[in-house]
C-alpha cells in the first residue's frame, strides 16, 4: 500500500510538471527581466557583480527573508544541540601542528573574509561567502584548542547588530525613498570600490550575521560532541 501511494503521488506530480512546463512556452517567451537586469544593473544600482546587484538590490527583501530561515535553523539546531555537558571530560590539546595550523590560518581566512564581503559588489563573492570563511577563521581555533570555545555572548551581540543593521538599512530607505531596502546614496563609478551606495553596507551585514551565525552553530556541535560518551 505504501509503495502504490508512493508511485500515485510521484506520477500525479509528474502530471502536474508536464502541465506546467507545456504553458511556459520556454521557446518563445524571452527573459525580458533578466536581460534587463544585465543591461541597467550598473548604472541602476553601480555594482560591477550582477548577483549582488540582484541578492542586495532587486530581490534584497528576498534575502532578507534567507536570513531569517538561516537564523531559525541555526536557533533550532542549537537548542536541539543543546550545552556542553557537565560531565564532559575536555578534549586533549590537539598538538603543536594543529595548534600552528590554526594560528597561521586564522589571520589568512579572516583577511580573506572580509576581502571577500567588502568586494562582493566588484567581483564573486558576497556575504554568504564571505560570511562562510569568516566562520570557518573562528572554528579553526577550536580544533586547533579542542579545549576551547568560542564566546556566545559575542556572538550573539555580532548577530543581532548584522541583523539590525541590515533592517536599520531598509527602514532608512522606507522612510527616504518609500521603499523598504532600496538602494541608498550614491552608485559612483561602476568598478570602484566606494560605489553602489548602501549595497557594501548591506553585505558587511550580511557577512557578519551569516558568519557568527554559522560560528556558533559549529561551536554547538563542538561543545556537544566534547567529552566522552
Amino acid at each position: 500500500m505504501r509503495n502504490l501511494a508512493a508511485l500515485l503521488f510521484t506520477g500525479g506530480l509528474s502530471f502536474l510538471l508536464l502541465v506546467i512546463v507545456s504553458q511556459l512556452n520556454l521557446g518563445e517567451t524571452p527573459m525580458i527581466v533578466g536581460q534587463r537586469m544585465l543591461n541597467e544593473a550598473g548604472a541602476e544600482v553601480g555594482a560591477a557583480n550582477i548577483v549582488t546587484s540582484v541578492l542586495l538590490a532587486y530581490r534584497a527583501f528576498d534575502t532578507l527573508g534567507e536570513l531569517s530561515v538561516l537564523f531559525a535553523a541555526a536557533t533550532t539546531a542549537g537548542l536541539v544541540l543543546g550545552h556542553r555537558r557537565s560531565d564532559a571530560v575536555p578534549d586533549p590539546d590537539g598538538g603543536f601542528i594543529l595548534r600552528a595550523g590554526a594560528d597561521l590560518l586564522f589571520p589568512l581566512l579572516l583577511v580573506v573574509g572580509f576581502y571577500i564581503i567588502i568586494y562582493g559588489h566588484l567581483t564573486p563573492g558576497g556575504g554568504f561567502q564571505g560570511g562562510v570563511i569568516l566562520a570557518a577563521a573562528f572554528f579553526v581555533g577550536v580544533l586547533g584548542r579542542p579545549g576551547t570555545s568560542l564566546d556566545h555572548g559575542v556572538i550573539i551581540f555580532i548577530e543581532g547588530f548584522a541583523g539590525a543593521s541590515f533592517i536599520g538599512v531598509g527602514l532608512w530607505a522606507l522612510f527616504a525613498e518609500g521603499q523598504f531596502l532600496k538602494p541608498m546614496l550614491e552608485t559612483g563609478t561602476v568598478g570602484d570600490l566606494v560605489s553602489a551606495g548602501t549595497l557594501p553596507l548591506l553585505s558587511l551585514a550580511l557577512g557578519l550575521k551569516v558568519g557568527s551565525e554559522l560560528a556558533g552553530l559549529l561551536t554547538a556541535l563542538s561543545d556537544t560532541e566534547a567529552g566522552e560518551p
